[in-house]
């Protein structure tokens, strides 16, 4: 008997661990980068590449940064999204163009439906994106006016998402 009772156990175990698992939202990864300063980066503009771009030019402002490429199917999902909070002018879109090509990043904006951002910056080899922890595109980082990672969303940015969690929590930042 008692030799049955330990397989037994371990079966209870494993199978709340899953239960456990399975109730989680595969998008609420929590990232170890809320609460602290943005990677520091300088990177060439994607319409300008004379021109760069880094966290420091944005000092001041509660902005997005959207982590996006031609080649990532869930950002077609998104960018109808940006390009009406674009429009809205309620906060600064960043984008910052992952392991891509230049040009082809440009003629998918334009492809898109225009270019929602104040400025994207050019990660052609990813290694901004890896300082950020993006493992996947579409991610999108709220960050405060001093620079502080607020909040991170994984996968595409829903109107959604923009109404019950970034743009309030934008607001917040904004004010205080």
């Amino acid at each position: 008997m008692r030799r049955f009772l330990f397989p037994l156990a371990v079966f209870i175990v494993l199978a709340g661990f899953l239960a456990a698992g399975l109730r989680l939202n595969p998008r609420e990864v929590p990232s170890p980068l809320i609460g602290k300063l943005v990677p520091a980066f300088r990177l060439a503009q994607l319409q300008a590449s004379d021109k760069s771009i880094g966290p420091e030019d944005l000092r001041g402002k509660v902005w997005l940064l959207n982590v996006w490429a031609s080649w990532c199917v869930s950002c077609r999902q998104e960018h109808p999204v940006l390009i009406e909070l674009d429009q809205q002018k309620k906060i600064t879109i960043v984008g910052l163009n992952y392991k891509d090509e230049r040009v082809a990043a440009i003629n998918w904006l334009n492809q898109h439906g225009g270019d929602p951002y104040m400025v994207s910056a050019v990660d052609a080899d990813g290694r901004v994106g890896i300082d950020f922890g993006v493992y996947g595109v579409p991610e999108t980082f709220l960050v405060d006016k001093n620079g502080v990672i607020r909040y991170k969303h994984i996968g595409p940015v829903t109107a959604e998402a923009l109404k019950t969690k970034i743009l309030p929590l934008a607001e917040e930042l904004a004010r205080g």
